[in-house]
């Protein structure tokens, strides 16, 4: 009888994708290690096929140590989820350059670190797969989502330049453009969602905070039918290049499709300019 499988997840936060992503591997007889920076915030993940790790992705020796230590116990890493983020919203001309950097080495460097931590053992091996936790925004931005859209933009260049320096070692490499889901993380970041006095966007500062509202998440896709459908995929023995997963793919998908300046227009017409005159009315 073969062993189980052993997967690492990051941002697996009570309430998240991780969070989720972990309960159906672990379902599947994974042997699941979930990551996150607080122990705690893991709690509610108590199926016996899952143990809880401290790593902090955005901290060299909290991912080495990390993984070392799964090392050190498994004698193997079958599978990387690299989908520990956080949601930045705003003007691109008002968010703090200390809140962009952050953004970036969580979103970016976090799964950077990850991959040169993991990938050097799935190589010795010849086998492993690597699951990066995209974004559908990073194939089309919406206005005040620039600087989350530009990290996740950074990740799919990056997964795609890795699927292809990992082939040598048959290493899978997966792509997940994700969609919206029913995830707390919205709520979580929503501090991100500010604008200083000076703002040139004052008067859609409603808008901006609506993006960060909690209640937007409820329109996504349920996580169990998430967590479904993508570790189904990913448990392929051959994965797929990309994956997308969760609501509204389709429609962005759709929507490439038309010349971008027009696209860019209808979208702030429509989205952003119709969605302020809404909520002005709303007061």
């Amino acid at each position: 009888m073969s062993s189980p499988r052993v997967v690492i997840v990051t941002g697996c936060s009570a309430g998240g994708i991780g969070s989720a992503l972990c309960a159906e591997f672990a379902k599947r007889g994974c042997k699941v290690y979930a990551t996150a920076r607080r122990l705690e915030a893991m709690a509610s993940l108590t199926h016996a096929n899952i143990e809880h790790l401290r790593m902090d992705v955005t901290d060299d020796n909290s991912v080495n140590s990390a993984i070392e230590e799964v090392i050190q116990k498994e004698g193997r890493i079958d599978m990387l989820v690299n989908n520990a983020g956080v949601i930045c919203s705003g003007s691109i001309i008002d968010v703090p350059l200390e809140t962009i950097q952050r953004t970036f080495d969580a979103n970016v460097f976090g799964a950077i670190r990850t991959s040169r931590a993991v990938i050097p053992h799935m190589a010795s091996r010849k086998s492993g797969t690597i699951v990066n936790v995209g974004s559908f925004l990073a194939e089309l931005p919406m206005p005040f989502s620039g600087i989350y859209a530009a990290s996740k933009a950074a990740l799919h260049s990056i997964t795609d330049a890795l699927y292809m320096e990992c082939l040598p070692f048959n290493v899978s490499v997966v792509l997940v453009s994700s969609g919206g889901a029913q995830s707390q993380a919205i709520g979580r970041d929503r501090e991100n969602s500010g604008l200083p006095p000076t703002t040139l966007y004052a008067d859609y500062i409603d808008v901006i905070r609506e993006q960060t509202d909690p209640g937007r998440s409820a329109m996504g896709t349920p996580l169990n039918q998430y967590s479904q459908e993508l570790v189904g995929r990913v448990l392929k023995q051959c994965p797929p290049r990309y994956v997308s997963v969760g609501y509204g793919t389709t429609i962005v998908w759709l929507l490439q499709w038309l010349p971008r300046g027009f696209l860019y227009r209808l979208i702030w017409n429509y989205v952003i300019e119709k969605r302020r005159v809404e909520l002005k009315k709303a007061q």
